[in-house]
Order: C-alpha cells, then structure tokens, then sequence
C-alpha cells in the first residue's frame, strides 16, 4: 500500500522520518501516513516524492496488480460475508480500501474496489459513497464490463426505491438502462434478467402493470430459452403476488405451483415457504378454513427450520385467522406483535399494512372504538400512497365503517 512503499523507500535512502518530512509536513503526519492511517494530498505526495529523488507516477503506479488482487480477495470476502464476525464489516472495508482512493491505477480489480468501497460508504451513511461510484461506473464502462456497471445502476435506483420514490426510482432505471444497452455491444443473460426483473418490479410499483407483466413474462420465457434459472424463483414470486393482487387465481396458482417444483428442485427453502405463505393466505381468504390455517402456522412457527423473514408474515396470518374465529384478545396480542420487515415493495407493503385494519377490528369487536378510530388512522395514512390493490381496497371499506 501507499504508506508502506513511502516508508521502504525512505528505509532505502537510510531517510530518518524526520528527514524525509523536511520543513513541508511534520514528523507525526509522515508517520501517519507511513502506516496508512492518513491519505496525504497530491501536494503532499508531490513534495514527499521529490523527498525521495523519484516521479510521483512512480508511486502511483507503484500499486501492483498483485498487490491489488490480494486486497480485493480480502475486501470480497469480508464484504460476503453476513456472519458475526464481521458485524463491522462497512468500517472495515472503507478502511482497508480508503487509502488506495488517490493512487488506485485502472482495472477491474481497482473498479470493483471502489465498487464495494461505495457500496460501504453508503451503508454507513458517508456523503461521499456517489463519487467513488460513479468512478467505479466509468471504469466499468471503459473495461467493457456491463454486469458490474448494471449492478451500480440499480443500486443507484435502489436509492430512491427505499424511500418510497418508485416515480424517480424507475425513471432513473430507464436512464441508466438505455445507457448500459447504448454503450454494451453484448449484456450477458444473468445481467439482463436482472434488468427485467428490476424494471419489472419497477413498473408495478408505479401502477403500470401491463408494462411489468410483459417484461417479467418476456424474462421468463427468456430463463427458458437460454436455459439460465437466475432469477426465476424471484420473477415467480413477482408473477404469483399480482396474480394474487389482480385476482387473476388462475396466473396466481400457475406461477405458484411453478415456484413449488422450483422450491423442492433447488431446495430452496425461500422458495418454499413463500408458497406456504400463500397457502395459508388462501385457506384464510378465500376458503375460511381458519383452524386448518392456524394448525398449518403453528406448525411453521415452531419449526427451527423456518426461516427466520417470514415470522412476522405467519404472525399475521394467525392473528387474521384468530379473528375471524372470534378470538379477539388473541387475534390483538398476535397483531400487536408483527414488526414489519425491512421491504419496501408495495406488493410486499400492501400486504403486510393490513395488520392495522385488523388490529381496528378486533379493537371494535372488544369495545375500544376511539384505539379503532386511531388505528385506521395509521391504516389509511399507510395505504394512501400505495397503488390499488385488494387488501387496500378491504382498509378503505373498513376504514369507511369505523368512522361512520
């Protein structure tokens, strides 16, 4: 790293760090800078080279590509894994790749440095995680990498899309889509299902549901084709849940069954217990079959295997189910204790804001109608800004009731 070929030259020249610092920087910023604990200006790099009798290109370029590949194999790794042990793992890869910010030379190592260098920024919310991106998306562009460089625009929509921007979200998408397509002669097929996915997910959020199901449904015909299952189980899932949300049982219970076979081939448990999810749905919803519900939630809630997301979706599926039994207090002390997960889609978010309509139900069968008025309050505020869909349309009838 920088500070450790400053000092080995300084060592060479038999340089005391007092020496080399001269009259230009003190002793204590040399020292820092040594050990990597301090970037020094160009200026100061300037000054620092000429110290050592060398061009400071020949620092700059003294980053090898060796050196480089044995610190992106570090950064890969801390920044895969979701253990523990790296619970810190932000801060530990800004500091590993900070120092290379001024001296990174080009390449893919050093473009998928600064990739997960402002990937790290963001997350522990620093202003300046868009710079280091958009250098990582230049260098993609020019390396002729359309994977990673896609990656960085939809983590850039992804910006807009966490706060509930999906209009800028998927305008944004377009832009940067129409840019990737102009400047890539060849997108592979993982890179373009995750566009079609993305954009998919995009226009649904936004309402425009025939531009999303021709999207999705070309996606996955194209899955087929190249015979590529990246991302068939997420754009099934997405196929099943506006099925399910146009009403269209026939779409839903097609695209349902295929995530089942696709669950239980690829033993992907995701797969499977979002098919238990709309299992349980339909048994509440649709058939009435509430203690058949609860029996099938009770044995999925006390089953280690579970997986630990779909907690607070069963949660609310029996306290649903509770109530509709009659068992008010239950059905409250089960609602009450749904935590909305970390999502953001309003397929997701319309389904799960439900739980205020129930708990406004359930606090009017026990007598609470001023906590009922409050809680459809929340209700109606959360689904003001959602797109129509049945569980909204149920809020507003219900909603319509309780202020009566």
């Amino acid at each position: 790293m920088l500070g450790e070929r400053i000092k080995k030259l300084r060592k060479q020249k038999k340089l005391t760090l007092e020496a080399l610092a001269g009259k230009e920087l003190s002793k204590g910023m040399l020292s820092l800078i040594e050990n990597n604990k301090a970037n020094p200006s160009m200026e100061s790099l300037s000054y620092i080279a000429k110290r050592l009798d060398v061009d400071v290109s020949d620092l700059l370029d003294a980053v090898s590509s060796e050196e480089l590949r044995g610190i992106l194999e570090k950064a890969e790794k801390i920044y895969n894994d979701d253990g523990q042990k790296t619970a810190n793992k932000y801060k530990q890869l800004i500091e590993l790749i900070e120092p290379l910010w001024d001296v990174i030379p080009q390449g893919y190592e050093a473009a998928r440095l600064l990739e997960i260098y402002s990937y790290s920024l963001w997350k522990e919310k620093k202003a300046n995680w868009l710079e280091s991106s958009e250098t990582a998306a230049n260098m993609f562009d020019q390396l002729n990498i359309s994977s990673n460089r896609a990656s960085i625009a939809i983590f850039w929509v992804n910006q807009k899309f966490l706060e509930h921007k999906y209009d800028e979200a998927l305008t944004i998408f377009l832009q940067e889509r129409k840019i990737i397509e102009t400047t890539f002669a060849y997108i592979d097929p993982l890179t373009r299902l995750d566009l079609d996915y993305h954009e998919a997910i995009l226009h649904f959020a936004v309402g425009n549901s025939q531009s999303a199901i021709r999207i999705m449904e070309n996606a996955i015909q194209f899955s087929k084709e190249k015979k590529v299952f990246y991302r068939i189980d997420d754009l099934y899932r997405l196929a099943a849940c506006e099925g399910m949300l146009s009403r269209d049982d026939k779409k839903k219970n097609f695209y349902l069954e295929k995530l089942k076979q696709y669950g239980e081939f690829a033993d992907n448990q995701f797969s499977i217990y979002f098919y238990k999810l709309f299992y349980i749905m339909d048994l509440i919803s649709e058939e009435k079959e509430y203690e058949k519900a609860l029996e099938e939630i009770d044995q999925l809630l006390s089953d280690s295997d579970t997986i630990e997301f779909y907690d607070p979706w069963f949660t609310l599926e029996k306290g649903k189910a509770c109530y509709y039994l009659g068992r008010n207090e239950e059905a409250l002390f089960l609602l009450n204790k749904v935590v909305i997960p970390d999502v953001h889609h309003p397929f997701d978010l319309s389904i799960l804001y439900v739980v205020d309509t129930f708990k406004a139900l359930c606090q009017r069968k026990l007598g609470d109608k001023q906590a009922a008025s409050q809680t459809m309050e929340q209700a109606y505020a959360n689904y003001s800004l959602l797109p129509s869909t049945p569980f909204k349309e149920f809020t507003m009838e219900v909603y319509g009731e309780i202020k009566r």
